[in-house]
C-alpha cells in the first residue's frame, strides 16, 4: 500500500516497502516511535517460532527512536513541513534513514549489546564501541532492534548454534533460513523489519536471501567500509543488503556507501542497457563434491533465463573451467580465523562439532600452508575473472537445492524436530560437505572479489504461500552494482 495511505494508521507499517517506510517517516505521515513499536510488537509475537533474532533491545530502541522524533521535531520547526526538502533522499536536516529499524548479526558489535558470535564458548559481554557496520548505519540514522541469529563465528550456511533456538524459514517454519546471515533474512521475509544488513564472506548474504525469497546483494570487495572481520587474509567478507526488492536493497546501499549523490535508489528507476549474459552451471566445488542440482533448481534457473530474455538481454551458454584445487585452498582460508580466536581451552568442548574440528585443522597448519592457499586463491580470483570477462553479467543458480530442514546439515535431524544442541552429532566433514553441495556457487565469488546478487524468481507451489522460494544469482564485474540492482528491478523485482 503507498505511503500516504498509513495517515492515522500504523496497523499495516510492516507492509510498506522501506522506500515507502523512509519516505512516511521523512515526511511526518510516521513517527520513529510508533515505527519501532509496531516491529517490536511484531517481534514478540512471532520471534518464539523463528529464531530470528537473539537479543531484542526494546528500550535502547525506544529511546533511540525517541531522540529521532525529536529530531525530526527541530528539523520540521526549520524547514516546515511537505517541503522538498523534507520529502528529498537527503538533506541537511535529517539523516539518509531517518528512524528506520534494522537490526545487526550477532557477529556486529552494537555498542552496550552483547556479542555471541553464535558461541557457548565465549564469555558473552556487550561491546565497549560500535562496530565499523554499526556505526555506518546509525550515522545515516537508524535505530537497532537488536542482534539476529547466526551459527557459530558465522561459518555455515545455516544459522543453528548452541546458544539459542534456530532461525527458522518464514515460508516453512520447519525449513532453514539460511547462513550467517540467516536470522536477518528471516525477520525481512517474516516483516519484522524493513530490510537489514548482512554480511557475506562465502554466500552468506546470497543464502538465506535465496532461501527467504529475498534480494540479496553481495558489493564488490572494497566497495563498502564495513566488513566484519580483522582476520580475514582472503578478503572475503563484505556488508551487503538483504531486502525484498531491489530499490530497498538501493536504499540501505546509499547508507552503506555514503555519497552526496544516493547513486543506488536513483539508478533503480533506470533499465540497463541490453547485456550479453553467460549461463553456467560449472562450480570449483564439483571435482570434491559432485554436483547434482534438484528439479527446482533448473526449474527456477530456467525460469530466470526466459525472464531475462525477454527483459532483452542475450542469454548464451558459458563453460568456466575451475581449477580443482580450489575447495582446499578455500576452506583453509575460510577456517583460517577459528585457529585463532581467543577461546579458552577448558571451553573448548562447548565449541559444536564443525568449528572443533576446523578450530583443529588450522591450528596445526603451518602459516607457510596458509600463505600458499592465499596466493592460490589469488591467481584463482585473476583465472576466472579472465573467463568471466567474455560477458557482461554470470547466470547461474542461487542454491542446488530447496531450503533444507532446520538439523539437515548437522544430521541432527529427527522428523521436523532437531535434536537438543548438546546432542548434536559430530560429523563436521559430513557437515561441510552438504553446505558445499547445497551453495556450490557462492564461495568462488568472495574469492574473486565481484559483486552478485541473488533474485526470487520461482516458487515451488507456484506463489509464496503454498511453496518455497528458488533464485537465480547474477555475478557482475568490479563496479556493477549499479547494474545488478537495474535488472533485478527490470524483472520486477
Amino acid at each position: 500500500m503507498p505511503a500516504e495511505q498509513t495517515t492515522g494508521s500504523t496497523a499495516d507499517i510492516h507492509e510498506l516497502t522501506a522506500v515507502q517506510l523512509r519516505d512516511a517517516l521523512r515526511t511526518g505521515e510516521l513517527s520513529a516511535r510508533d515505527v519501532a513499536a509496531h516491529f517490536l510488537a511484531r517481534i514478540a509475537d512471532q520471534n518464539p517460532l523463528l529464531g530470528a533474532f537473539v537479543t531484542v533491545t526494546t528500550e535502547e530502541a525506544m529511546a533511540d527512536a525517541d531522540a529521532a522524533d525529536a529530531r525530526f521535531a527541530r528539523f520540521r520547526k526549520e524547514f516546515g513541513t511537505g517541503s522538498a526538502e523534507a520529502s528529498g533522499a537527503r538533506t541537511d536536516g535529517l539523516p539518509l534513514l531517518h528512524g528506520m529499524p534494522v537490526a545487526f548479526k550477532d557477529l556486529t558489535d552494537v555498542a552496550g549489546v552483547v556479542t555471541t558470535h553464535g558461541s557457548a564458548a565465549l564469555d558473552h559481554k556487550p561491546a565497549l564501541a560500535d562496530g565499523t557496520l554499526a556505526a555506518v548505519l546509525k550515522a545515516a540514522g537508524v535505530v537497532s532492534l537488536g542482534k539476529t541469529q547466526v551459527p557459530e563465528f558465522g561459518l555455515t550456511a545455516y544459522s543453528e548454534n548452541r546458544i539459542a533456538p534456530p532461525s527458522r524459514n518464514p515460508h516453512a517454519p520447519s525449513r532453514s533460513s539460511g547462513g550467517s546471515s540467516g536470522g536477518s533474512a528471516a525477520a525481512v521475509a517474516a516483516g519484522l523489519l524493513p530490510f537489514a544488513p548482512g554480511t557475506d564472506g562465502g554466500g552468506s548474504v546470497r543464502i538465506p536471501a535465496a532461501a527467504c525469497g529475498l534480494v540479496g546483494l553481495k558489493p564488490g570487495r572494497g566497495v563498502v567500509p564495513s566488513g566484519e572481520s580483522s582476520s580475514d587474509p582472503a578478503r572475503l567478507v563484505v556488508a551487503g543488503p538483504l531486502a525484498r526488492n531491489a530499490a530497498d536493497a538501493a536504499l540501505l546501499m546509499d547508507a552503506l556507501v555514503p555519497s552526496p549523490d544516493n547513486i543506488y535508489l536513483g539508478a533503480v528507476g533506470h533499465e540497463p542497457r541490453p547485456l550479453r549474459i553467460g549461463l553456467t552451471m560449472d562450480s570449483p566445488w564439483s571435482t570434491t563434491f559432485p554436483l547434482t542440482p534438484e528439479p527446482e533448481t533448473l526449474a527456477a534457473l530456467q525460469v530466470g533465463l526466459e525472464m531475462l530474455e525477454h527483459a532483452g538481454h542475450a542469454v548464451s551458454e558459458a563453460a568456466i573451467r575451475y581449477d580443482n584445487r580450489y575447495p582446499d585452498a578455500f576452506t583453509t582460508a575460510w577456517t583460517a580465523a577459528v585457529g585463532t580466536a581467543r577461546i579458552s581451552p577448558h571451553r573448548e568442548a562447548l565449541l559444536v562439532p564443525l568449528t572443533r574440528t576446523f578450530r583443529r585443522r588450522a591450528q596445526q597448519r603451518s602459516a607457510a600452508e596458509l600463505n600458499e592457499s592465499l596466493a592460490f586463491l589469488r591467481q584463482f580470483e585473476r583465472d576466472t575473472v579472465t573467463q568471466y570477462g567474455g560477458w557482461d553479467l554470470m547466470l547461474m543458480p542461487a542454491l542446488a537445492q530447496t531450503p533444507r530442514p532446520v538439523g539437515w546439515f548437522t544430521g541432527a535431524t529427527h522428523g521436523d524436530e532437531p535434536w537438543p544442541a548438546a546432542e548434536w552429532p559430530g560429523d563436521a566433514d559430513g557437515d561441510y560437505r552438504r553446505q558445499c553441495e547445497f551453495a556450490p556457487w557462492s564461495s568462488m565469488v568472495n574469492v574473486c572479489g565481484l559483486p552478485a546478487i541473488t533474485i526470487p524468481v520461482y516458487w515451488t507451489g507456484g506463489r509464496p504461500a503454498h511453496g518455497l522460494p528458488m533464485g537465480i544469482q547474477l555475478v557482475g564485474p568490479a563496479g556493477s552494482e549499479l547494474v545488478l540492482l537495474q535488472v533485478a528491478a527490470q524483472l520486477g523485482f
